[in-house]
């Protein structure tokens, strides 16, 4: 992963950069150093500073030292230093914005993730995101909601066989669109149906599906039809799921939630860096 994301961060440092640091370049001179240090200015649970912002610095100038102050998981707290690194001021300067903006993105995800976490705990549900990811960014948003005690749904569509609404619409039934997957699909891969009835539900049981999801149903249907399951298939609630209902679904008896909201409705928390004095003692 770490040659990947070196390939993609330095074309999001190329992005920022552009044609040079006009200002930063013409303040600094190349040898000056210095210490930058993220500080938290609200409470939120870490991501990105175990790999991606050490990653982010190292690939603008790999004689950078980074520290990360908090694991990722960690909570911060208003104030607290969170991550440091030393190395040129020109560096550190140029790469402030896109570290700062992967950090404060990801720790908004896996802060909102953990919130939907608590809100389950005790029941046997698992969260899990959805592919509603920032083009791009998906492999950094998912290792996130990881990070906040969610799971991961498919990375890719290359993932698993999942049957939405258009799927089945265009192929005519269910049925019909289940054998022509058995045929055809990998013996591997197991096969998700999308559903929004009890129907439905009973027409995916008939073909043996693995997965049943159950679309933006009420939480009294949920149960009925986890009760027509009767655990034949894992069940999945998906649609309108937020942190006011999201333990009401769970009670349900569903394995999993998924929750777009996990990665395209976060919001980015608040973080700061700061040049100070260098600590010796870090170094």
């Amino acid at each position: 992963m770490d040659t990947q994301m070196a390939r993609q961060l330095q074309q999001f440092l190329e992005e920022d950069i552009g044609q040079g640091d006009i200002t930063t370049n013409s303040v600094f001179g190349p040898q000056q150093e210095g210490e930058a240090v993220f500080i938290a200015k609200e409470e939120f649970v870490a991501a990105g500073l175990d790999e991606i912002a050490p990653l982010v610095f190292t690939t603008r100038n790999p004689g950078i030292v980074c520290r990360s102050l908090k694991k990722d998981g960690d909570t911060a707290r208003p104030g607290e230093r969170i991550f440091s690194a030393h190395g040129p001021v020109r560096d550190l300067l140029s790469a402030e914005r896109l570290a700062l903006n992967l950090v404060q993105r990801l720790s908004g995800i896996a802060t909102l993730t953990a919130a939907f976490v608590r809100e389950v705990e005790g029941l046997p549900v698992r969260i899990i995101d959805t592919r509603k990811t920032t083009p791009g960014l998906r492999i950094y948003e998912k290792y996130a909601v990881r990070v906040g005690g969610g799971h991961n749904h498919r990375f890719s569509l290359a993932d698993g066989i999942l049957l939405k609404d258009n799927h089945i619409a265009a192929a005519g039934s269910i049925t019909l669109a289940v054998t022509i997957l058995r045929d055809k699909a990998p013996h591997t891969l197991k096969i998700e149906v999308e559903t929004e009835n009890l129907a439905q539900v009973a027409e995916c049981l008939a073909c043996g599906v693995e997965i049943i999801m159950l679309d933006n149903m009420a939480p009294a249907l949920m149960r009925e039809a986890v009760a027509l399951i009767g655990g034949r298939a894992l069940v999945e609630a998906s649609g309108g799921v937020n942190l006011a209902n999201v333990r009401e679904i769970a009670e349900t008896g569903v394995d999993l939630i998924s929750v777009g909201a996990l990665t395209h409705s976060a919001r980015a928390v608040d973080i700061s860096m700061r040049l100070v004095d260098k600590e010796p003692s870090l170094y």
